[in-house]
């Protein structure tokens, strides 16, 4: 995101400060003093230079600032860096907001704030004869703040919002490559796994049924079982489930399948360390399997090494076969389709790793990966708690340092008859005004009645502390915390479907009677020749202008940031609409291949088996490895057309969800085990248009996706998606639940449940 170029700005200041100070004493007439330009020029140009680093230095900026302003406005005629002390602290500190935490930027206010007061104090006491000095000036301070939070926020929001759109994209024409490419290894690995373990121990027992007749029986229960366990593992394939269900650890998984190959005889020692879940662990079993099997192939019964190292640094998978003992049969030779080492190449890169493979030096073969460890995971980098205390050390030094010479030089008759002057006063105000701020996200009513009841405070600490100033300066400055809250509220009804909801029209009267009787009452009580009636109604028209405009403001904000909001999600739900819907073709057209030719040679092979025949087996199994190898020949031939594309049913809400969390949103489905397999067509294309449009909408809230069925009902529960409550959104699923005599409720906050009927009685229903 560009940034707007204010370098120029410490220079404007400069010469605004010079136009007040000295160029208005030079119009007048009056040339100042040599000695008081020259100090006057070393302050704004040490001010200047300053500023100008606020970027890079945006802490020390400030202090040096502060440091040039307050040495020169002892010495130096009033006003000489009144533009400095004033807009140029500021600018610094809105800089400190926008380039540091928060912490920091509102450490720099409080300290700037107190250092004032104690240097008020130590030279008034608490009789000040201005009150407002300090509030105008914590005012201006709290301002540049607060427009500082809010720039790096905006900031940050956009820049979020950027890299989630162009992530998205991204995503869009990756999806369906990486859908064909998962069904392309998963189908590579299935096949490679267990119909070459059927082949190898059918040719294994086939060359020993004389001497060892009992490996016949074996074999044959192995190949029924194996051909059972590759059928359900391809439909596994073609419609994986998207939850997060717990499985065994990969320490476990890995164990499982090395003890796997030992039963088909061959010598495998392992040393595994545990593994946290998550594509490590996926890629280094993938890497394990894919291996075994080569030797399995090409060397059975090499004494095999798997090594698995996790460690800070990097994970270690190595597995290490021995040479072919001379004469060994090989049945698995030629089964291979070629694409093994790619995959595994594939499986590494994509876990964030490198992989290499070769000879080793005794004629043996060695699978080498090394794969990310403890420390690739992102950690967060947080503030030493050495630099906070340093912090805060500094700033309670900053705050008592006025109050120095007043401990140490005792006065030589105390002050009598000394009184509480407005300032101190109004500032416990404006304290308690900034204190009911801070809660108005958690209770904006509250907050807003707080508000309301210290505008009426206000004119009476003008009359306890005998304020001498503008009359109308307090009340207004009591009413810019007023508006400020409406003008939030306003906008977060705006923005948010879900925000509190606070009346518009009676928290705006309340707020304009409070300080329309709050400006009267203080110009009532100075004092004035202008009828009761007249003063009520022109403070009347004036906190009526001001509050209105406040949430007329606050208003427009909301809906602007909405409609950025609603244009964002409309083109993420497009893009993911978009690329589900091709990778699903995708999914569609390797299923049509897969159903048609490897299943239904699975199936013969299961039947050779159960009715006795190793020999037609085996045969069958090769038939079936042949058919897969021609499948993934033809994966990547042929694109279908957009007008074929099939419409996605809940099968593809592991796409779905797989596309939502790469876009960086986090969404969980949970299936209940009580589902059917096949459900009605119009249900199924229903529910998953409910999901779709469900998650569209979803915020930055983890969002749930709960499905069951009970009692003929399918029922589909959102959780974590507040804005699928809003009207537009709420008639989108109405219709679509109407349409199919099912029922849409929503509540608690951020829930949606449908329920649609899987049966149907009437004359155009189903069954």
């Amino acid at each position: 995101m560009k940034r707007t170029d204010d370098r120029w700005a410490p220079v404007l200041l400069t010469c605004v400060q010079a136009v007040v100070w000295p160029g208005a004493a030079l119009v007048r007439g009056a040339v100042p003093p040599a000695a008081a330009l020259l100090g006057a020029a070393l302050v704004a140009g040490v001010t200047t230079a300053a500023l100008a680093l606020r970027r890079t230095r945006p802490v020390v900026a400030l202090a040096v600032a502060v440091a040039a302003c307050a040495l020169g406005a002892g010495p130096l005629p009033a006003g000489a860096v009144a533009v400095l002390g004033t807009a140029g602290v500021a600018l610094a500190l809105c800089t400190v907001a926008t380039e540091r935490d928060t912490f920091t930027s509102v450490l720099c206010v409080v300290t700037l704030a107190a250092w004032q007061l104690m240097y008020g104090v130590s030279l008034h006491g608490l009789s000040a004869p201005d009150g407002l000095g300090l509030v105008l000036t914590a005012l201006l301070y709290t301002a540049a703040c607060g427009a500082g939070l809010r720039a790096r926020q905006v900031r940050r929001a956009r820049a979020t919002a950027e890299r989630l759109l162009a992530r998205a994209e991204a995503e869009r024409h990756r999806l369906p490559a990486v859908e064909r490419r998962r069904m392309e290894r998963e189908l590579h690995d299935v096949s490679a796994h267990h119909l070459t373990a059927v082949v190898v121990t059918a040719g294994a027992a086939l060359g020993l049924r004389d001497r060892r007749p009992e490996l016949v029986e074996e074999a044959l229960r192995f190949a029924v079982d194996s051909g059972r366990e590759v059928t359900r593992a391809l439909r596994s394939v073609r419609a994986p489930a998207p939850a997060r269900e717990e499985q065994p650890s990969p320490e476990e998984r890995l164990t499982a399948l090395v003890a796997g190959f030992r039963r088909l005889d061959q010598r495998v020692d392992c040393e595994i360390d545990p593994l946290p879940d998550g594509a490590v662990a996926d890629a280094a079993y993938g890497i394990v399997r894919e291996a075994l099997t080569n030797v399995a192939r090409h060397a059975p019964g090499a004494h095999t090494r798997v090594r698995c190292r996790y460690g800070d640094t990097g994970t270690e998978v190595v597995v290490t076969s021995a040479a072919p003992e001379a004469g060994s049969p090989t049945h698995g030779a030629g089964l291979g389709s070629g694409r093994g080492q790619g995959f595994l190449r594939s499986r590494a890169r994509e876990a964030g790793g490198t992989l290499t493979s070769g000879p080793t030096a005794d004629g043996g073969w060695e699978v080498r990966a090394v794969l990310p460890g403890r420390s690739a995971a992102p950690v967060e980098r947080t503030v030493p708690r050495t630099y906070r205390l340093a912090q805060l050390t500094a700033a309670v030094g900053l705050w008592w340092q006025p109050l120095l010479p007043s401990l140490i030089i005792r006065p030589e008759t105390a002050p009598s008859g000394a009184h509480i002057s407005a300032g101190p006063l109004f500032t416990l105000l404006a304290i308690a005004q900034a204190v009911a701020l801070l809660w108005l996200r958690r209770a904006p009513r509250t907050a807003l009645g707080v508000l309301c009841g210290l505008a009426l405070l206000w004119p009476v600490a003008m009359a306890a502390g005998t304020y001498g100033g503008p009359v109308l300066l307090p009340p207004a400055l009591s009413m810019l915390a007023t508006g400020a809250a409406l003008a939030v509220t306003a906008a977060r009804t705006c923005r948010a479907a879900d925000a509190p909801r606070t009346p518009a029209y009676l928290g705006t009267v309340a707020a304009v009677a409070a300080h329309a009787v709050a400006a009267t009452a203080a110009v009532l009580g100075r004092g004035t020749t202008v009828a009761a009636w007249q003063v009520a109604a022109g403070a009347t028209a004036g906190a009526c202008l001001v509050i209105c405009a406040a949430r007329w403001g606050g208003t427009l904000c909301g809906r602007r940031e909405r409609t950025a909001r609603n244009a964002r999600d409309a083109r993420l739900a497009g893009w993911t609409e978009e690329a589900v819907r091709d990778a699903w073709a995708e999914r569609h057209r390797i299923t049509v291949g897969l159903e048609t030719t490897v299943l239904d040679r699975i199936t013969d092979m299961v039947a050779e088996a159960e009715a006795g025949r190793l020999d037609a087996t085996a045969e069958r199994a090769r038939e079936a490895l042949a058919a897969m190898r021609a499948l993934l020949d033809a994966v990547r031939d042929g694109e279908t057309a957009p007008a074929l594309r099939p419409q996605p049913t809940l099968q593809a809400l592991d796409l779905l969800v797989r596309q939502c969390r790469a876009t960086g949103r986090d969404v969980e489905v949970r299936p209940a085990g009580r589902l059917p397999e096949r459900l009605p067509t119009a249900v199924d294309l229903a529910a998953y248009h409910v999901a779709e449009t469900v998650l569209a909408v979803a915020g930055e809230e983890p969002a749930v996706l709960e499905l069951d069925a009970a009692h003929d009902v399918l029922t589909l529960t959102a959780t974590g998606v507040p804005r699928a409550a809003a009207p537009v959104v709420r008639e989108r699923l109405t219709a679509r639940a109407t349409a199919l005599g099912g029922t849409l409720t929503t509540g608690p906050p951020g829930t949606v449940r449908l329920a649609l009927p899987l049966t149907r009685n009437d004359e155009e229903g189903w069954r």
